[in-house]
Parts: structure tokens; C-alpha cells; sequence
């Protein structure tokens, strides 16, 4: 019988995930599901003015591109 081939080491590093880049696109998320203008689940409950939906639905936007943004980082 013939002997095993070793196995290929991987020379990629591996990447970490911040978690704090995950935790801004968690609330992102939740900022948009909550407050999006006539589909938003809070929002649906209760009268809530524009004034505070649409800022509310883009900082969640924002906060989601952002944590995107640097999700991945080389180890």
C-alpha cells in the first residue's frame, strides 16, 4: 500500500470578523425594520411622523453600509 499524501497547506491568512462591525449592521437592520415608512413594524402599531421615520431608516441604511464596510479584516 502506498502512503497518504500530506495535506496542502492553505497559505491564505484568515480573515477575522469585528464584531463590532456586526453589531452595527444588527441595528442597522432592526432601525429599518422598525421605522420604514408604511411598511415598518413600529410603525404600523403606532402613528409615527415622518420627521423621525425617514432619519431613522437612513441611519439605519447608513449603519448598515458602514458595518459592511469593514466587516472582514486580514489576521
Amino acid at each position: 500500500m502506498g502512503k497518504a499524501n500530506n495535506p496542502v497547506n492553505n497559505s491564505k491568512p484568515r480573515e477575522k470578523v469585528s464584531a463590532f462591525h456586526v453589531l452595527l449592521i444588527l441595528i442597522g437592520a432592526n432601525l429599518m425594520l422598525l421605522f420604514a415608512p408604511d411598511f415598518g413594524l413600529l410603525n404600523s402599531m403606532l402613528y409615527i411622523p415622518d420627521i423621525y421615520v425617514w432619519p431613522a431608516t437612513i441611519g439605519g441604511l447608513a449603519m448598515v453600509v458602514f458595518g459592511f464596510r469593514g466587516f472582514f479584516k486580514k489576521a
